[in-house]
């Protein structure tokens, strides 16, 4: 078993893997940050300063005006912003995605051409 794992390590697949983790982490580092650090707090200004990750439906009778922290403390609360916010990363992470692959596609058809 373990000289079919060295093999299967070997092959160059779990390697490539591993590279494409470590680059996708600290891709989605970047990514994060340009969503929350330069893209929200513009769309918080074009909303008059609303910072979607604070907004929360409470489910325990909390008062609406408390911060999402303490809000979560005092009961279950539906964070409905976090996931605006976790769905907009995704949306810009797709997308830069569908840029590099598309320029990757074009590179390589220009290659064969």
């Amino acid at each position: 078993m373990f000289k079919e794992f060295k093999a299967f390590v070997n092959q160059g697949n779990a390697m490539d893997l591993a590279v494409g983790v470590v680059i996708g982490a600290a891709f989605g580092k970047i990514v994060d940050s340009l969503v929350n650090d330069i893209v929200m707090p513009l769309i918080g200004l074009a909303t008059g300063g609303m910072d979607f990750s604070q907004r929360y439906v409470p489910l325990h009778g909390q008062d609406p005006s408390l911060p999402l922290d303490a809000a979560k403390k005092l009961g279950a609360v539906l964070a409905y912003g976090n996931f605006i916010q976790t769905l907009f990363n995704f949306v810009v992470i797709a997308f830069t995605i569908f840029l590099i692959v598309r320029q990757i596609n074009r590179m390589r058809q220009s290659r064969t051409v």
